[in-house]
């Protein structure tokens, strides 16, 4: 809980009490369903908690920004990103029922009102979003085919509405296509711990007509 704290000053209490209640919520429910490895349990604030909120170092969502997690899991980086911005929509998407299942106990148990979850494949989900974020479901010409008519045109972000999404390691092959569109943030300019350094947020602006 402390790394949360030394990297995002000025949480609410409500926040703060939030945050603090992730580790019992997925200690239970990771017992009943296996959602998070059995080593990162233990690494949970770092690797998975502060890991979504690299995205909150790059944008910092406007109220009434909508969001969809596709492949969300357990709920990352969604639920952390839900607590950091409460203001702000967020449609978290799995095709497995029993990882929606975990997301959606852990939602009501935060209290977390501004989270909705929906077994659904990303493709299939109707409406548009600001934003499609994602830790590494898949290679990222794939995630770009499967969300890219499901991005809103309507901007009300100082970042462009897109895609924001966490991956790590040598990606270089994957954003050939791309490598004049995307902007990467390297989250080791923001955290100094040994996992994050070659964890990036790659940004990708998609435009759409459709409002």
């Amino acid at each position: 809980m402390e790394i949360i704290q030394k990297y995002f000053s000025g949480l609410s209490a409500g926040q703060l009490e939030q945050f603090a209640a992730l580790e019992g919520l997925y200690r239970e429910w990771n017992e009943k369903i296996n959602v998070i490895s059995r080593k990162d349990i233990d690494q949970l604030y770092e690797r998975h908690v502060l890991h979504s909120l690299g995205i909150a170092k790059v944008i910092s969502f406007k109220p009434g920004t909508r969001i969809m997690d596709v492949g969300t899991g357990g709920g990352f980086p969604g639920i952390p990103l839900a607590i950091m911005f409460p203001e702000a929509e967020f449609l978290l998407v799995d095709s497995i029922a029993k990882k929606i299942s975990v997301v959606e106990a852990v939602a009501a148990g935060l209290g977390l009102t501004n989270v909705r979850a929906q077994q659904n494949r990303a493709e299939k989900v109707p409406g548009q979003f600001d934003f499609i974020i994602s830790r590494a479901v898949t290679a990222f010409p794939k995630f770009v085919s499967l969300v890219r008519t499901k991005v809103s045109a309507r901007q009300q972000n100082e970042l462009a509405n897109g895609i924001l999404y966490l991956k790590g390691g040598d990606f270089d092959e994957e954003l050939e296509h791309f490598k004049n569109q995307v902007k990467l943030y390297a989250l080791s300019d923001f955290f100094e711990e040994e996992f994050f350094e070659t964890k990036k947020v790659i940004h990708l602006e998609l435009k759409n007509n459709r409002k």
